[in-house]
């Protein structure tokens, strides 16, 4: 969605906030995305209820984590093919379950891929076996994602995943060993949980990393078991993303997320309300192709 120039006399951020970017140089501004750029770009695809999205470097390196559910991947591959893209340098799938993992097959197929990575949890569903088959019939040898692993994305830009720790059996449920990837590029900074959730979020507090971010992509779609207030304070972004369809079956974001960011005076960007949020960086200033949305919880029924 385009943002209506007009309406930029009316986008304001809280005085506090104003603050908190001049001091890192990181302005948000809403504006019209040109196709052609040399900035870094981030694309949140709006894949309704799931996750996609494309990074573009400078040097036209691209990165690709997730695709959405099984009836979205020809959604994806059209949304990259505009872009004039038929190489993925980077692809990653967060984790198996069907809504991030689901139209991965469909662009393997469809694209040349550098490097793939997959946490080293695996599941028996048709949708895990068929990105699975889809690798193998390219030849495509799949790597594991996992903390501390540092990626060779772009020379400019270090790309590191904080999550999951190598070692550690989260049990069955596959959110947690969701790949949680930090980008870096000059002072612009960006951070994507993927379905991350508490127990991933302490270890992340627990270590060493930085977690300081201008835009995080919060865990699970926005859920109440992820982005706890300890995460929150210690990533300080300017900006949040939540990834979800309008009015989906699990109600994301919950209620408990949208009152942390709005207490905290956090924009939040979310797909259901925006559709594709695009991002746009020369590593100093940030730009967004629309105005932030709105805090509004809306139960399923």
């Amino acid at each position: 969605m385009n943002f209506n120039k007009n309406k930029l006399k009316k986008f304001s951020l809280n005085v506090l906030l104003i603050f908190a970017l001049m001091a890192s140089s990181i302005i948000f501004s809403a504006c019209d995305i040109l196709e052609k750029d040399t900035r870094l770009q981030v694309h949140f695809i709006d894949v309704d209820q799931g996750d996609s999205t494309l990074i573009i470097s400078p040097n036209g390196r691209t990165m690709l984590i997730d695709a959405g559910d099984n009836s979205k991947g020809s959604e994806v591959i059209s949304y990259l093919k505009r872009k004039g893209i038929s190489k993925i340098d980077i692809l990653i799938g967060t984790h198996p379950d069907a809504d991030h993992i689901g139209g991965l097959d469909d662009v393997i197929e469809a694209f040349e891929i550098g490097e793939f990575y997959l946490p080293r949890k695996s599941h028996t569903t048709n949708t895990f076996e068929s990105v699975l088959l889809a690798a193998k019939s390219k030849n495509l040898s799949i790597k594991e994602g996992y903390a501390d692993r540092e990626l060779d994305y772009d020379e400019n830009i270090k790309l590191k995943i904080l999550s999951p720790i190598k070692s550690k059996d989260y049990g069955s449920d596959n959110n947690l060993y969701s790949i949680v990837v930090k980008l870096d590029y000059n002072q612009a900074s960006f951070l994507f949980m993927g379905d991350a959730e508490y127990k991933n979020e302490y270890d992340m507090l627990a270590s060493d990393y930085s977690l300081k971010s201008d835009v995080v992509k919060l865990g699970h779609h926005g859920s109440h078991s992820s982005t706890s207030p300890e995460l929150l304070n210690a990533v300080m972004p300017s900006a949040a993303i939540v990834s979800c369809g309008y009015k989906n079956k699990y109600s994301h974001p919950h209620k408990e997320v949208l009152d942390l960011l709005e207490t905290s005076s956090i924009p939040l960007y979310r797909t259901d309300e925006q559709g594709d949020i695009i991002f746009r960086t020369d590593g100093k200033t940030i730009t967004a192709n629309t105005e932030p949305g709105s805090y509004t919880y809306r139960k399923y029924k």
